[in-house]
């Protein structure tokens, strides 16, 4: 059988050399593509009793559902219901902080996340302890840390007892392993919340899970919750009239729910990981096609020889299973290609970022077992049907040596390169509207200015020594203005939510928290009334600015009030949420002297027109060092902040892009092995063509016309499932772009014109080839 398998790869070796390349190229991408559909798939199911773990998600009738709960209806909630193992709750809204750590004599920062939790965190999440006691959040001034972060602050040393932080200082108390990077739970060092808001309804600030006894309780707690609630609550809510309930949303769950508001979890969609899925099936699919197509090619080269062994005495059966197992084999080598072609690209950053998981091959042992039963299953399949028709013809049939042009042949090869082209067409125009969709993110105006503005993150120091840092900068003749926020407008789905009373109604609205010029920094006109002032801080309660959108929905007046604090003014609609959600009431705000609220985290420097902005960002980073030599600063462009916010978008939309494009590499592959293959056995109708006075361009025709004959069926089918297909991708967007037909066209036309050059070049190569030694040809 070898002897035998080797002597093919020889005969044959422009068909053996294509089916081994379409095969690894293939099962390398397979492999990948199923390595990111396993990390989306399996998404926080590595943690222990996940399926028992729900969220809870509360839903006023004014509101959508929020990820978000005061603290008092938790405490409720977790003496609710005896289906109620343990409950937790940790504040939802929280960012990197800048901490020192001393080790070996040596200080060091670091910028890591600080969430507080109550001390049931380790009961309802169960993380693995290394060290110290999983009991550590109930005592005072104790936090739990990962081992990466142990790692990064005492190398392999030890952490338990070792104090870490500037301003409070925090004893280690327990090192847990980290949870997996498909965990919706981030790997913090958590502190305890002590009695922070423990008896506010009015700080909706927490998330809030819940460890049950059995998965099916979900629906009795929810039904449970008017019973808990205060009377005087429960009153209130019957008599406005309003309807609120709760929901459990399974933690395995959240990576794939996009309906609720304050959600902070890593998010995916099931429409993608579908399209991951079929990606991966169709290349596979067009790869076994491919092979299905050489193996066919090759039967009528090696019809003699099959004939050949049967007179000397080979039994139908064992030239069957010998053809199988060739198949196989090179299936096989393939697969061992592929992966050797996966552990180079995982050494690549490129490649390896173009997925979020670890493409490590010794991390998806399961993987490469399952893929290695598909290289065998896929070569059997392959190799049986040549097999069996091979070796079923008739003498004559095999003398003639002319299967391959029947019409059945012909009408099976053809059947398969369309499946080949409509695969190819519905991913070229699915990438095509994906960048259109980016492009269009991009470049849709925002309702303020982007082109000139540096954005830095502050540090308690710096953000305390606002003025002197202002003064420093104005002192640049590159710097123009600087201005502070508390959020980094444009670069999340949800901001601060405050619900407030207005005019005897209850209102919700984002609300945006920033110095007295920032609207001027940015831009931002002033449609009706004025802008901020700087003697607006030194008010008691502050001033208002809401966008178009407040005003309509709530019929808000100018001059009148918000518990004290003064609506001064009205701007137009700006984008300052992501265009993944549409513009919704929200408001500028100025604090006043009861501030209650937190100091800015982001300053925004203004670069003066003509300047260069790359030497300006280097003046403005020395002389945020210079406020704080210890922290480091991230500071970017503010185009930065948007491609930020769309990373993930870009990702999916390269992870579609490139897969497609490789998809159709394999296809050409096929459609260049089925010309060589049609082209080598019409030789000799070519050449009597020609002798007869047909010219090189009416040979090259008669090719082309037949497979543009091909593409034109596949293009009518494959439009309306892109069409479909993008559809659903784009209702995962507030905006989008139109679905334009001349992309449709496009993408036809790209896979026609790479066909027919294809068709061309080999026809050619035959049209222009002396007709004598055609005609004098055995094969």
């Amino acid at each position: 059988m070898l002897k035998n398998f080797l002597f093919v790869l020889k005969r044959f070796k422009t068909s053996s050399i294509l089916n081994i390349l379409g095969l690894t190229v293939a099962f390398a991408v397979f492999i990948i593509i199923m390595i990111q559909a396993d990390y989306d798939a399996s998404f926080d199911k590595s943690i222990k009793d996940s399926d028992k773990i729900y969220r809870v998600e509360f839903h006023h009738s004014a509101t959508a559902k929020l990820a978000v709960v005061n603290r008092p209806l938790a405490e409720l909630l977790f003496r609710s219901s005896p289906h109620i193992v343990a409950g937790t709750l940790y504040r939802g809204f929280w960012q990197e902080q800048f901490i020192l750590v001393e080790h070996e004599g040596k200080t060091s920062g670091f910028k890591e996340l600080l969430i507080p939790t109550d001390s049931a965190f380790t009961k309802v999440f169960q993380p693995e302890m290394l060290e110290g006691s999983e009991r550590a959040l109930d005592e005072p001034g104790k936090v739990l840390v990962p081992q990466s972060i142990a790692s990064r602050f005492f190398g392999n040393n030890p952490a338990v007892g070792k104090t870490i932080g500037k301003e409070k200082n925090l004893t280690i108390g327990g090192v847990y392993r980290d949870f997996p990077d498909n965990s919706s739970i981030p790997n913090a060092i958590w502190y305890s919340l002590g009695d922070e808001n423990k008896n506010s309804w009015d700080n909706w600030n927490y998330n809030v899970f819940l460890r049950l006894d059995n998965s099916g309780a979900a629906a009795d707690i929810s039904a449970n919750l008017m019973s808990v609630l205060p009377k005087e609550i429960a009153d209130e809510i019957a008599k406005s009239g309003q309807k609120i309930d709760i929901h459990m949303t399974p933690l395995t769950d959240l990576h794939f729910t996009n309906d609720v508001t304050y959600d902070t979890t890593p998010k995916s969609s099931r429409q993608k990981l579908a399209v991951l899925y079929a990606i991966a099936a169709a290349i596979l699919l067009i790869a076994g096609i491919n092979f299905i197509n050489f193996s066919m090619a090759l039967v009528p080269g090696r019809i003699r020889g099959i004939n050949t062994q049967k007179i000397l005495g080979a039994s139908q059966a064992g030239i069957r299973r010998n053809m199988v197992a060739e198949a196989v084999l090179i299936c096989l080598i393939s697969f061992v290609l592929a992966l050797f072609a996966v552990y180079l690209l995982s050494g690549v950053s490129s490649a390896s970022g173009l997925i979020d998981a670890d493409m490590n091959l010794l991390k998806h042992p399961s993987l490469i077992g399952v893929t290695a039963v598909i290289a065998l299953v896929l070569g059997v399949l392959s190799g049986i049907y040549p097999a069996f028709y091979s070796t079923s013809f008739q003498p004559a049939l095999v003398l003639k040596g002319s299967f391959g042009l029947t019409p059945q042949g012909r009408s099976l090869r053809n059947a398969l390169i369309g499946v080949q082209f409509v695969t190819s067409l519905v991913l070229i125009i699915a990438a095509s509207f994906m960048y259109l969709q980016n492009h269009y993110l991009f470049t849709m105006p925002l309702g303020y200015d982007r082109d000139a503005i540096i954005i830095s993150n502050l540090s308690s120091n710096a953000s305390s020594r606002r003025n002197v840092l202002v003064n420093e900068l104005k002192i640049l003749s590159s710097i123009e203005d600087v201005s502070f926020s508390e959020s980094l407008i444009g670069s999340a789905d949800q901001y601060m939510g405050w619900g407030r009373k207005y005019m005897d109604k209850q209102i919700s609205f984002q609300c945006l928290p920033v110095s007295a010029n920032f609207l001027s920094v940015m831009n931002i006109p002033v449609s009706e009334g004025r802008d901020f002032r700087e003697d607006d801080k030194d008010t008691k309660y502050g001033k208002y600015i809401f966008n178009e959108t407040a005003r309509k929905q709530y019929e808000i007046q100018l001059n009148t009030n918000i518990d004290n604090a003064e609506i001064i003014g009205f701007i137009p609609d700006v984008h300052f949420t992501t265009f993944h959600t549409t513009v919704s009431p929200m408001a500028f705000y100025v604090w006043g002297t009861e501030n209650w609220g937190n100091e800015p985290n982001f300053a925004y420097v203004k670069v003066k027109a003509g300047s260069n902005m790359f030497e300006a960002m280097n003046q403005v980073r020395k002389v945020f060092t210079g406020i704080d030599s210890e922290y480091p600063f991230d500071i970017w462009f503010y185009d930065d902040v948007l491609e930020a916010a769309y990373r993930k978008d870009q990702r999916t939309t390269s992870q579609i892009t490139v897969f497609g494009a490789i998809s159709i590499f394999i296809s050409l592959i096929g459609v260049f092995g089925l010309i060589l293959f049609e082209t080598r056995f019409r030789r000799r109708e070519i050449a009597i063509r020609k002798v007869h006075g047909s010219s090189v361009t009416e040979v090259v025709g008669l090719f082309g016309k037949a497979y543009f004959s091909i593409w034109a069926l596949c293009f009518i089918v494959a439009c309306p499932l892109a069409y479909f297909f993008v559809g659903k991708w784009l209702d995962g967007f507030a905006y989008k772009t139109p679905l334009h037909a001349w992309v449709f066209a496009a993408g036809g036309a790209i896979v026609l014109c790479i066909a027919l050059a294809t068709v061309s070049w080999q026809s050619y190569a035959a049209a222009t080839q002396n007709p004598t030694r055609a005609l004098s040809s055995d094969s």
